[in-house]
């Protein structure tokens, strides 16, 4: 996390994402890839290693993709409401 924003210099660094994106990305991918995984499974039946190999990369994927974001999504959430110092005037 960048402790200033580039374009407008708005300070960055008391924000308080903490546990927060884990959280969220774990959720989503959960209830993303769980339903695929049935679908293929109970549709094409590949071998579990194909099926492992399949879902782990996929599943690896898409939390890497979502990770910075939600984390960008907590920030510009606290930044929104005035939380954990955004709101103070200097």
């Amino acid at each position: 996390m960048n402790s200033n924003c580039n374009v407008c210099d708005l300070e960055l660094h008391h924000h308080r994402a903490d546990d927060g994106p884990a959280y969220l990305t774990i959720l989503l991918v959960g209830h993303i890839m769980a339903p695929f995984l049935h679908i293929v499974f109970v549709n094409f039946r590949p071998d579990p290693w194909v099926l492992a190999l399949m879902f782990c990369s996929a599943t690896l994927a898409l939390c890497l993709y979502l990770l910075p974001r939600l984390k960008g999504v907590i920030i510009a959430f606290q930044w929104a409401r005035n939380m954990h110092g955004f709101g103070q005037v200097k």
